[in-house]
């Protein structure tokens, strides 16, 4: 006999059961899984699959990158992969986020949720609720997800079904939550790993220490165009100004060289007070005609951040690029417990120096023979003569744009 009660029985074994799998999938069966979102849909999935009315579900993480506060990863029914999505630094003071579920967890509510085919309620009937119901959604839910240490972040779940979640469904995922959070912040605290990394030491350095390369003296010898850029009079600047308008003009400069370079596929290694050191790999044929498009590139700013300056009524601020071709040694160097992922070798000599030889000579961007022969633009090049370069045995050929001379920096 099918009682109501034999019904309930059914019920709790069978979402007993579902609570069972979905552990051990979360524990064991998501090993070889590298990406967070990636466990974060294929989970969605697994509930709907077993009867769950979930039908979207969003991740809220905050990061550690310098342009964004966060990111938000979200499944929906009728999505193949994750869509994501930045949030920049001060969204939180914003009506947006004031007035969302996500403040009142991160004031600390435990729990947020919100039977949509309800009527609305206009003190707590908060934007996202009126964009659910316009996906024909019917319930929401929202909980902190703990992470060690105190750290919360946000995950919720809409569904589609009428009549919303039931309790059981909800008491489903709310036991899930503790394994969801284990197994996403070790794939979160990895992406922040290599995010850091690639902020500081570059994307090409992050993968190699990675991979293991973190001993002193382990490295590898490439051949690459090197890039040094360095800023004029930056000392007497910083005697003189003010330290919140000194690191404003670094910003404003590092801005102007940086992005052609990056743009360019080029690798900032470090930047050094007011001077940079750059790479672009030779493993990429185009490597040097990129290098000469991104030091152009890094004038035109230079002209046009030092052309808003006069506007300003602030000075001009003079620079010199230096960039050669070579082999070097890419690679950790330093003390025993503190190292530096950097260049090192002649080829790396030769750009400071010709960095250093544009002041001589007056113009903003220096280039070696050895490098214009490298580059396919390299004809665009006009020979200024051979220099003795210090620390440098013959003198050397040396190149600039045609028109660096007459027009400056």
């Amino acid at each position: 006999m099918n009682s109501p009660l034999h019904q309930d029985e059914t019920r709790r074994f069978a979402r007993a059961q579902l609570r069972g799998e979905m552990l051990d999938w979360l524990l064991a069966g998501t090993r070889g899984e590298r990406f967070l979102d990636d466990i974060f849909v294929a989970f969605c999935r697994r509930l709907r699959e077993a009867g769950i009315p979930v039908a979207r579900g969003t991740i809220h993480l905050r990061t550690h990158h310098p342009l964004w506060l966060g990111t938000r990863i979200l499944w929906r029914t009728g999505l193949e992969a994750a869509a994501l999505q930045n949030f920049e630094y001060g969204i939180v003071e914003t009506d947006q986020f004031k007035l969302s579920p996500a403040a009142e967890i991160f004031n600390g509510a435990e729990r947020v949720r919100k039977r949509l085919e309800e009527p609305a309620q206009p003190a707590t009937d908060y934007g996202i609720y009126r964009d659910l119901r316009a996906e024909g959604l019917t319930d929401y839910v929202a909980w902190p997800l703990h992470y060690t240490l105190g750290k919360s972040h946000i995950v919720t779940f809409s569904a589609d079904r009428p009549g919303g979640f039931a309790p059981d469904d909800l008491d489903l995922l709310a036991s899930l939550l503790p394994a969801l959070s284990v197994v996403t912040e070790v794939r979160h605290k990895n992406r922040l790993t290599r995010l850091l990394l690639d902020t500081y030491v570059g994307p090409h350095a992050s993968e190699m220490i990675l991979n293991g390369a973190t001993r002193r003296g382990s490295g590898v010898t490439v051949e690459a165009a090197i890039m040094v850029i360095d800023l004029r009079g930056f000392t007497e600047i910083s005697e003189l100004w003010p330290r919140d308008d000194v690191i404003a003009l670094l910003n404003d400069y590092f801005d102007a060289i940086s992005l052609p370079i990056e743009r360019h596929g080029g690798e900032i290694l470090k930047f050094m007070g007011d001077g940079l050191l750059a790479i672009f790999h030779l493993d990429t044929p185009a490597a040097c005609t990129a290098a000469q498009s991104a030091a152009l590139e890094a004038r035109a700013a230079m002209r046009a951040l030092n052309a808003a300056r006069a506007e300003r009524g602030q000075p001009r601020l003079g620079y010199g690029i230096g960039v050669n071709v070579g082999a070097v040694m890419y690679g950790n160097i330093g003390s025993r417990s503190r190292l530096d992922f950097t260049i090192i070798g002649p080829a790396v000599n030769v750009a400071a120096r010709l960095e250093s030889l544009t002041k001589v000579l007056d113009v903003s961007v220096l280039f070696s023979g050895a490098f214009a022969a490298r580059s396919s633009d390299g004809h665009q090049l006009v020979p200024l003569g051979t220099f003795p370069l210090r620390g440098v045995g013959d003198p050397l050929e040396v190149l600039a744009f045609p028109d660096d001379a007459e027009a400056g920096a």
